[in-house]
C-alpha cells in the first residue's frame, strides 16, 4: 500500500517539508488550497518564502525547535483547523507537516473518560 496514493485525494490539505523547509509533498487539496500562491509550483520551494512576517518567524521557530502548533482560522466563510507538527523517522527529525481540515463553525465536543 502506497500511503502517498491514499493521501492524494484526502479531503484535507496535506503539505510536507524536509527539515530545511523545502516543500516535498502536497496532496490535491493542498495544491488547490494554495493555487493562488502557485499550487503545484510550490513543490521544491522553501515554505518560509511563502509566509510573510510574523508568520515566517513563527514557522521557523516551530521547525527549528520541533514544536507542534495547533489553531483554527476563518477564511472565505470557512473555518479550518490547522495542525503543524514535526515528522520523525526512527526518532530522527525529517521535516514538518501541515494538515488543514475544514470544520463546522459549531460542532459537538465530547469528554470521554
Amino acid at each position: 500500500m502506497d500511503i502517498t496514493n491514499l493521501l492524494k485525494e484526502f479531503n484535507g490539505a496535506i503539505t510536507i517539508t524536509d527539515k530545511a523547509g523545502v516543500i516535498t509533498y502536497m496532496n490535491d487539496k493542498s495544491i488547490k488550497t494554495f493555487m493562488d500562491d502557485g499550487g503545484e509550483k510550490l513543490l521544491g520551494q522553501n515554505v518560509l518564502d511563502c509566509h510573510p512576517e510574523p508568520s515566517r518567524s513563527k514557522l521557523a521557530e516551530l521547525m527549528n525547535k520541533e514544536i507542534t502548533n495547533v489553531y483554527t482560522i476563518e477564511k472565505n466563510g470557512k473555518k479550518k483547523l490547522v495542525y503543524q507538527s514535526p515528522l520523525y523517522e526512527n526518532g530522527n527529525y525529517k521535516g514538518f507537516i501541515e494538515l488543514t481540515l475544514e470544520i463546522p463553525f459549531e460542532m459537538p465536543h465530547f469528554v470521554r473518560g
